[in-house]
């Protein structure tokens, strides 16, 4: 076990020896910035003022040549191979509402959604609590590093973590999950994770936007809303948008929710329809954040804002945000690559 020191004040928490400097900050229940906890988003970058560590995975995405000059370094990719001092501004945002854990889970029960999103439901080796919305990160044998992926159930004990997954084409987490894993067998689970959890203290109606496995986040949320009761009386909108019919899904779990049709409102989308039988699809057509903008308007302003889905997805998304002007506070999501 390594000891780590933050600069600039009298901070101090222990990290394992097979844990990352970010998550054992977060285990001691320190607002370390972060966001994806996979090496993607950079958004964990700290200062080595002394001491060694060693990147988890050498190929991150978000580590450049420039963090290599300036001595940074991936709070979620370093691993301490001595006592260190680090330098990074610590927020009261990023602090744990629940320290997360290492567990294990195992797989009770598989379902398919669509032909690509398939839901994996683990019994946990320890009961771990988490909040609508939030995610983990899933080791699975025969892939290396961790993945992340939302849960999609909401929990009052901690036992069971539900995962709708899309699988990947060529992914490597994806293709043992879905081609390999079989009811009974463990995988490796660390969470809670994330920043786009439910607020049950906000007074406004409530937006999900969602595309592919971004399902799973927002049906935690929904399902989070319908059984809270400081969130009683409120309205959930929630655009759920794929390719084509076949990638559509969502429905039958948010139908089983009280208040579906009055307070819960599903607005399926597809964006490519098929031109030769235009009349197939009766639904909504486009791209979800260009619905949003036509069912609202101004109005968006007067939302909470969830969202989840593809990097593209979330670009768009957030170009809507600033073109309507709705304050940062009330939107809430975490990126994943």
């Amino acid at each position: 076990m390594k000891q780590i020191t933050i600069t600039g004040g009298n901070i101090s928490f222990s990290c394992e020896d097979d844990d990352t400097v970010l998550r054992a900050a977060l285990r001691a229940g320190l607002g370390f910035p972060y966001e994806c906890n996979v090496g993607s988003c950079g958004n964990c970058r700290f200062e080595l003022v002394e001491g060694e560590v060693e990147h988890e995975r050498k190929d991150s995405p978000a580590y450049t040549e420039r963090d290599v000059q300036r001595k940074r370094w991936l709070g979620c990719q370093a691993k301490p191979h001595s006592d260190c001092t680090v330098k990074v501004r610590l927020t009261d945002h990023y602090k744990p509402q629940i320290l997360p854990v290492k567990t294990a889970g195992t797989l009770t029960e598989i379902l398919d959604h669509t032909h690509d999103i398939r839901e994996f439901r683990f019994t946990l080796s320890q009961p771990v609590m988490f909040l609508p919305g939030q995610y983990a990160l899933l080791s699975v044998a025969g892939v290396e590093g961790a993945r992340a992926y939302s849960m999609g159930n909401i929990t009052t004990d901690g036992k069971e973590w539900h995962f709708q997954i899309k699988r990947v084409p060529n992914g490597a987490c994806t293709g043992q999950l879905f081609d390999a894993m079989k009811v009974g067998e463990t995988i490796g689970l660390d969470g809670p994770y994330g920043m786009a959890y439910l607020r049950e203290d906000s007074p406004r109606d409530i937006l999900c936007l969602a595309g592919g496995s971004g399902l799973s986040p927002m049906v935690s949320i929904t399902r989070g809303m319908a059984a809270s009761d400081k969130l009683k009386g409120r309205k959930l909108h929630f655009i759920y948008g794929g390719r084509a019919a076949r990638d559509i899904c969502g429905e039958p779990m948010l139908k089983e929710l009280p208040g579906f049709g009055t307070d819960i409102l599903y607005h399926p989308a597809i964006s490519m329809p098929d031109p030769d039988n235009p009349d197939a699809w009766p639904g909504l057509t486009g791209f979800v954040h260009d619905i949003a903008a036509e069912m609202f308007g101004d109005k968006l302003k007067d939302m909470e804002i969830y969202f989840a889905g593809p990097p593209a997805m979330g670009d768009a998304v957030m170009k809507l945000i600033v073109e309507k002007k709705i304050p940062p506070a009330q939107v809430h999501f975490d990126q994943f690559y």
